[in-house]
């Protein structure tokens, strides 16, 4: 288990891989407001735990495990800032910034829950797959729900 700035860390790396195709330390500190010093001593620990491959002034890589925590600590960002936006009615860049605050101190117990939730109200999907943050089942039963709303939408249509 890492703390929450190292899943800020991680999170932030995978983003600007998908932007930038690569991922640097300035780009790490500028996207943060921190020090180079500060990243490379969170790449140290993250390389400890195996979540990145990094040599100092050498590329750095999100490991799989890496690449997949970071996936988790996106979705759980998704999940919290749509309950804000489309549960609570929050304006947009309210709800960006409450899940932000909201996803640094949450649990994974509790945003399964709130997923499920979240998925319902929404009428997302049907998570009897029994959501879990920590698998990636919700995202099938969402793209098979949404497949067959497609459907029904279009055989009405006719």
């Amino acid at each position: 288990m890492i703390s929450k700035a190292l899943e800020e860390y991680i999170k932030t790396m995978y983003v600007l891989k998908k932007q930038n195709g690569n991922i640097r330390v300035t780009d790490i500190a500028n996207k943060m407001n921190c020090t180079k010093p500060s990243v490379n001593k969170a790449l140290n620990n993250l390389k400890e735990e195996k979540l990145v491959n990094y040599e100092t002034y050498g590329t750095i890589e999100l490991t799989p495990e890496g690449e997949n925590l970071a996936k988790k600590i996106l979705e759980a960002y998704d999940i919290v800032y749509l309950f804000l936006r489309d549960v609570l009615n929050l304006e947009d860049e309210q709800a960006k910034t409450e899940a932000e605050k909201i996803k640094s101190t949450i649990t994974d117990e509790t945003i399964n829950k709130l997923a499920k939730y979240v998925h319902k109200v929404l009428g997302i999907g049907n998570l009897d797959c029994n959501y879990d943050i920590n698998k990636e089942k919700c995202r099938c039963c969402i793209r098979t729900t949404k497949r067959r709303t497609i459907n029904v939408k279009e055989e009405e249509g006719n």
